[in-house]
């Protein structure tokens, strides 16, 4: 797992398919006067270059974002903010999207197991909470949190293929035994093995809203669809019916 960069996939259509959505759950808690503590377990380096060799070399934000209508989407804000800040070829992580759209009373936490992702976030969020430790674990000694209101974003790499069923079943001891208010949220790739469904049966019993999309990336020969599943999202938040 310590091989995986995300600069590779940056930008392509499933991190805006995660990112249109995080930026909606965070418009609605934010919308809120309460205090909230945002946490992720899977951070990355927070903030990419869709010009960088990486991103060149697979192509995928040339068949996301740069293909993508934001009209009227949160997540919108952020992209012209980042490019205003940091250059029109830049593009937030999730990490970057939370922390420009939470308030002074709220919390952030972020983990990251990759020391060059963890040293390169460390270096795009300075005086961030930044743990270097794994993410699961992270969370869990972290909850509940203070203040309790608040989301979990779960984004691993599912490079190993028992990551399927251990995120699904980390999202359910956190909400089960530790943090039962939570909205969590979930990214998985749908790929012809069709592993996401070991994900999906242990998340089951907590009734997730799921949102699927289909996509042809790479003709054929990469991921087959991007998928969102989310437990006590905000009222009002709709993520959509699954396409796949």
């Amino acid at each position: 797992m310590l091989s995986y960069q995300h600069a590779y996939h940056a930008g392509g259509p499933a991190d805006v398919h995660k990112h249109v959505a995080l930026a909606r759950v965070l418009r609605a808690l934010t919308a809120k006067p309460r205090p909230l503590t945002y946490m992720e377990t899977h951070s990355g380096r927070g903030l990419y270059d869709l010009a960088s060799a990486e991103s060149r070399k697979t192509g995928e934000a040339a068949e996301g974002i740069a293909l993508t209508d934001l009209a009227g989407e949160p997540f919108a804000e952020t992209l012209e903010l980042v490019r205003d800040l940091n250059g029109p070829t830049a593009y937030p992580g999730s990490p970057w999207l939370a922390a420009s759209m939470l308030r002074d009373q709220d919390q952030m936490h972020l983990m990251e197991l990759h020391p060059a992702e963890h040293a390169a976030l460390c270096d795009v969020l300075p005086g961030a909470a930044i743990q270097r430790c794994d993410g699961y674990q992270g969370v869990m000694d972290l909850s509940p949190p203070e203040p309790r209101a608040g989301m979990v974003l779960i984004d691993p790499s599912y490079e190993v293929k028992t990551e399927y069923a251990q995120a699904g079943a980390f999202m359910r001891n956190l909400l089960r035994r530790k943090w039962p208010e939570a909205c969590v949220m979930v990214w998985y790739p749908i790929l012809r093995a069709g592993r996401h469904a070991e994900l999906l049966e242990e998340i089951a019993p907590l009734n997730p809203v799921i949102h699927e999309i289909a996509f042809d990336l790479k003709g054929g020969a990469g991921m087959l669809g991007s998928g969102l599943a989310a437990v006590n999202l905000p009222a009002g938040v709709e993520l959509g019916p699954a396409t796949v």
